[in-house]
Parts: structure tokens; C-alpha cells; sequence
């Protein structure tokens, strides 16, 4: 279990939009991979997309629960493909 999920996605902060850097990930879209990856951790039967605003999108993903079943590099990877952790709201949010 991640004891500090915020701290670990701001320890990859210089890795944030480096797509590039995933070896074979399953689509060419870094929000799929991302979508793919969360929905595996944490499945659900409900949206991903939990709310939209201006540029912004927020998860419909418990932080609780990703840090329960996550490993650090699985937060490396979700970093790279743009998923941001904020603090203010306790949710994963991407830019659009």
C-alpha cells in the first residue's frame, strides 16, 4: 500500500506528459493507457470521467483505493501519461 499518494506523484513531477518514455503501451493515446490502467486497478462500473471543467477533467477514481493496490510504478505511469493528483480536492485529474 502507498502510504502517501500525493507525495509519490509529485516525486515524478519532471516525469508528467513523457509518454514516450512507456515501453509498448497498449494505444497511442496516453489517456486511454491511463483509463486502461486505473480501470484495472481500481474496476468500476460506473464513467471514468467523473466531471469537466474548462480544461480539466476529474477521475472518477478513489485515491484511497488506487494506493491500496498500486505500485510506485504504476503511479510513474500514470504520471507519464498526464494524470496529476490534487491535493485540494483528494482526486486525479487530467488536462484536456
Amino acid at each position: 500500500m502507498l502510504d502517501n499518494l500525493a507525495a509519490i506523484f509529485a516525486a515524478y513531477d519532471d516525469e508528467f506528459l513523457h509518454f514516450e518514455r512507456i515501453p509498448d503501451p497498449p494505444s497511442q493515446r496516453a489517456d486511454l493507457c491511463a483509463f486502461l490502467l486505473l480501470d484495472t486497478l481500481v474496476p468500476a462500473a460506473a464513467d471514468i470521467v467523473w466531471s469537466a471543467e474548462h480544461h480539466e477533467i476529474s477521475l472518477d477514481v478513489s485515491p484511497v483505493e488506487l494506493a491500496r493496490v498500486a505500485l510506485e510504478e504504476d503511479i510513474l505511469y500514470l504520471v507519464r501519461c498526464g494524470v496529476r493528483y490534487d491535493s485540494g480536492t483528494d482526486s486525479l485529474c487530467m488536462f484536456v
